[in-house]
């Protein structure tokens, strides 16, 4: 006792045992929920075995029904089987190469490279490219969720963790690259949280793409008018009506290429009258000289005839909008009156580079007027510049439609297709000089750039534009000295 309040000369100092929770639980409620653990347990596994199945159908069903055949017929039906089964592969090589390789090979690589390239090293390089993030002992992990393979590309679709941009991704894409042994990365948007990687291979326009025929008929498509082919092997269509048109690159990129293919689809309309082509070339003729008898207007140099042409079609760009008045918004076949196309070669020999002040202030004040208030009454600029500085045209938003050929600077990519899209994977500064054409297309309103490649005009091409153009000549009938004509045998 200490005074009147009991001390404990021993107090207890054990921890109070602790049981597990399901010790607590009836009989009964454990054989419940242990069978209740069983049946979901057979399900995850059913369903596991049902997404591998649909993800590797090749890998997993084709051995598979080997084993079953082995079994149940024994090796030799096996192996007539495959010996078959190859043949009959190869002659689908044979007689659709095409369809052979989307549907038989390609899926066969898919298989092989989701295998043996993404699975093993996904995780690892998610946590070391610092995409995937910890958070209170959780790992948050990008999830692999598709693999195609295209021979040239693979696209692997993925969706990103919560607090994710896609700017994180384009960030890393050359670790991406390197990591997964491709030649370059792109990242493309699908939807919220769900990108789509790119991991190029190959390039697939390393071949020139030569022009089609010439058709006779005049029903060209002004809003997809065809100068190329893309890199998955589809037409590349610019849109003329409604839009202008600035290609930009260094010399040698292939600015003829795009100007002549948008000519030569445009020819067939050119000579039934639904297109007037009107050119202004500074290089004295050598490039639109080619083919003089396609332009209505044509001007050899940068002088004082060119600004007057430029200040002549802005005047009418007023003149026809001022009478579509309340009548129309946009240019269409049924007015009557030709859709104009300006071509202007070397744009900054007129606007930037002119040695009179005043007639250089006049031409860009004319172009300006063309290339903002063309659009609705059927007047296209397509302006061709090797320089995209601002010094040097300092209007590039007013061309919707925007052609990246190859460039010296990794900053001028964004200065003609716009900021981030280098980050995305436009790589106009890295385009080959042995592939002049090859192009990164924008256009407003499209978050993604294009890559394509331009007709390959050769001059041939040129010359049998000539003789498409060039009217007929009526010839005498050839006669005899003495004055009599001559009867063909």
């Amino acid at each position: 006792m200490n005074g009147a309040k009991w001390v404990d000369p021993a107090p207890f100092e054990g921890v109070r045992p602790r049981v597990p929770w399901w010790v607590l639980v009836p009989g009964k409620a454990k054989w419940i929920a242990a069978l209740v653990a069983l049946v979901w347990l057979v399900l995850v596994g059913v369903v596991r075995l049902v997404v591998v199945v649909v993800r590797y159908p090749v890998v997993t069903l084709v051995p598979v029904s080997a084993a079953w055949c082995w079994w149940r017929f024994g090796l030799s039906p096996l192996v007539l089987a495959l010996l078959s089964l190859v043949a009959a592969l190869l002659v689908w090589a044979g007689l659709d190469r095409g369809s052979f390789l989307r549907h038989g090979w390609y899926r066969l690589v898919t298989e092989w490279r989701r295998a043996t390239v993404y699975v093993p090293k996904w995780r690892s390089v998610m946590r070391l490219s610092d995409l995937a993030k910890r958070d209170r002992g959780r790992e948050y992990r990008p999830k692999l969720r598709r693999v195609r393979s295209e021979g040239w590309r693979d696209r692997v679709r993925v969706r990103m963790i919560p607090a994710q941009s896609p700017e994180a991704w384009e960030l890393r894409r050359d670790n991406l690259a390197h990591s997964f042994g491709a030649r370059s990365c792109r990242v493309r948007v699908l939807r919220p949280r769900l990108l789509e990687l790119d991991f190029v291979h190959a390039d697939p326009l390393v071949r020139p793409v030569p022009v089609p025929a010439l058709e006779g008929s005049a029903d060209v498509d002004f809003k997809r008018v065809v100068v190329g082919r893309t890199e998955t092997g589809k037409p590349w269509r610019v849109r003329l009506l409604g839009s202008q048109l600035l290609v930009v690159g260094v010399p040698g990129a292939g600015k003829g290429s795009v100007l002549w293919s948008i000519v030569w689809q445009l020819a067939p309309a050119v000579r039934a009258g639904l297109v007037r082509l009107v050119g202004i070339d500074p290089k004295g003729g050598m490039e639109l000289g080619q083919v003089p008898d396609a332009f209505d207007r044509l001007v050899f140099g940068s002088g004082a005839d060119a600004v007057e042409l430029l200040e002549e079609i802005a005047a009418e760009v007023k003149e026809r909008a001022a009478r579509y008045r309340g009548i129309r918004r946009l240019w269409a076949r049924d007015t009557g009156e030709p859709l104009t196309v300006l071509i202007v070669d070397e744009l900054a020999d007129v606007i930037a580079y002119q040695a009179d002040k005043q007639l250089r202030e006049r031409a860009a004040r004319a172009v300006q007027t063309i290339a903002s208030q063309g659009r609705a009454p059927g007047y296209v600029l397509v302006g061709l510049v090797q320089d995209p500085r601002k010094e040097v045209v300092s209007f590039r938003h007013l061309f919707s439609t925007r052609v990246a050929l190859r460039l010296d600077e990794p900053q001028q990519v964004d200065m003609v297709l716009g900021d981030g899209v280098r980050q995305r994977g436009a790589a106009a500064h890295e385009i080959s000089e042995n592939t002049p054409g090859v192009a990164w297309v924008k256009q407003d309103g499209q978050r993604e750039p294009e890559r394509a490649r331009a007709f390959n005009v050769t001059d041939a091409d040129l010359a049998t534009l000539r003789d498409y153009f060039r009217p007929a000549e009526v010839r005498p009938f050839p006669t005899k000295p003495d004055g009599a004509e001559e009867v063909a045998a």
